[in-house]
């Protein structure tokens, strides 16, 4: 009985405070999913704006309310005494060995959001990355699909093409054409250098600003070579180039000047006979 009349002296003060403790519980609880939901709601927007792939903007926004949402479990069941370390250990050690197990999707993943982020490269570009060159034709999660010249589909992973060199050819409008064109050491210098810059002149590939050169580049063993570089569109590189170097050989075959070629001369010496 003394004990009964003990606990009902102090059951008031009990109510006040486990239940103030309940009550604000509740309140963290109903604050932390709202917050959960803004953070997936700016995520998204955010995203959106950036022209983000709809996926990753999903998985992105929907792991942005997961971190929130746990950590106001955690501060909800720390508010009313539960013991909140353990679970928190519990946690840490899981996410650990999720993250163990699933290593090198993590890092495709992860890999695939920088790409969509930075944007080191879009849907359309022709690249050069991780031993492989081609169009890509999509940027996923976890891997890119690039289509070769011939016709061929290489999918790479994210994270190969990220922890590596990225060249791409269509970053920029326009590209420059590099060739070498070496003539032979008895054409006259002047004439060759003025049939070049008739062909580049004439050429409707080739613009006008920046402007092109032409000039004497080096005395080579069996030929005098010429730089020719002119610029043009990124689109229209490959014909330009296969067009210019067509023009440029029938120019030169009209105005008589040589184009050496890899030549041996063999000396046969005759020994007299004994």
């Amino acid at each position: 009985m003394e004990n009964l009349d003990k606990y009902v002296e102090q059951a008031p003060e009990l109510i006040v405070t486990y239940g103030l403790q309940v009550v604000f519980a509740i309140i963290i609880f109903i604050i932390g999913k709202y917050l959960a939901n803004v953070a997936k709601k700016l995520t998204t927007k955010l995203m959106n704006k950036r022209k983000i792939d709809k996926t990753v903007v999903s998985f992105v926004a929907n792991m942005a309310w997961a971190l929130v949402f746990v950590f106001t479990v955690i501060a909800t069941l720390g508010q009313i005494g539960v013991q909140t370390a353990s679970l928190v250990a519990v946690i840490g050690a899981a996410g650990l060995a999720v993250g163990l197990a699933l290593q090198g999707s993590l890092s495709n993943f992860a890999s695939g959001v920088l790409m969509v982020l930075f944007r080191p490269c879009r849907v359309g570009d022709y690249i050069e990355a991780a031993g492989i060159a081609g169009t890509v034709d999509e940027i996923t999660i976890f891997s890119t699909k690039l289509r070769t010249p011939d016709n061929k589909v290489i999918v790479a992973p994210n994270s190969s093409i990220m922890n590596g060199t990225i060249t791409n050819y269509s970053a920029m409008e326009t590209r420059r054409i590099d060739l070498v064109i070496g003539v032979s050491y008895d054409a006259d210098l002047k004439q060759t250098k003025e049939v070049l810059k008739q062909v580049l002149d004439n050429n409707a590939y080739i613009l006008k600003d920046p402007a092109y050169t032409v000039a004497l580049t080096e005395l080579a063993d069996s030929s005098v070579n010429f730089v020719v570089r002119p610029w043009v569109k990124g689109s229209d590189y490959w014909p330009a180039r296969f067009e210019i170097l067509e023009q440029i050989k029938l120019a030169l075959d009209e105005n008589n000047i040589g184009i050496p070629y890899p030549q041996m001369d063999i000396y046969v010496k005759e020994t007299p006979a004994a």
